[in-house]
């Protein structure tokens, strides 16, 4: 059961009901109903022609019409409204006082890094000169104190 059809059964039976009271208040109730009736039905006339075009009744199928006007519009408001250089700054400072990632960051793996970091160097024009000394099992000596570095630099 819709709202509206609930306002417009309790407006007719407020109409019917004034036919049963006593003669004093049936005026009032009368009138209670027929102007809540016509209320109802206005408004939903209203609603309706706001999304629809109702033939001959100027002014029908506005947001239709305009619906690009009226998302650009929408979209700009919320834009400057919310989204400002202070809005999002306060925002981002309130959140960084909430967020904790010290856990995050210690249970990450950065063995993936570590790994794409020797492959690099082995390939690059330094690649030879850390042969001499051992090739990659002398930088797998640098993996712990690598993570550890890593870890500190993305906590802070």
């Amino acid at each position: 059961m819709s709202k509206s059809f609930l306002t417009d059964l309790v407006s007719l039976l407020l109409i019917g009901i004034s036919f049963l009271v006593l003669p004093q208040y049936h005026h009032a109730i009368l009138f209670t109903g027929l102007f809540a009736l016509s209320g109802a039905v206005t408004n939903q006339l209203a609603i309706h022609m706001l999304f629809e075009k109702v033939p001959f009744l100027y002014g029908s199928g506005v947001i239709e019409k305009n619906f690009d006007t009226f998302k650009v519009s929408i979209k700009e408001m919320i834009m400057k409204q919310f989204f400002t250089k202070e809005q999002l700054g306060n925002f981002f400072a309130k959140e960084e006082q909430k967020i904790d990632l010290a856990p995050l960051v210690e249970s990450a793996d950065f063995t993936p890094a570590f790994e794409a970091l020797s492959k690099t160097v082995m390939e690059s024009q330094f690649g030879g000169a850390v042969s001499m000394f051992g090739g990659e099992s002398a930088l797998e000596s640098l993996r712990e104190p690598f993570s550890k570095k890593l870890k500190a630099a993305v906590s802070s």
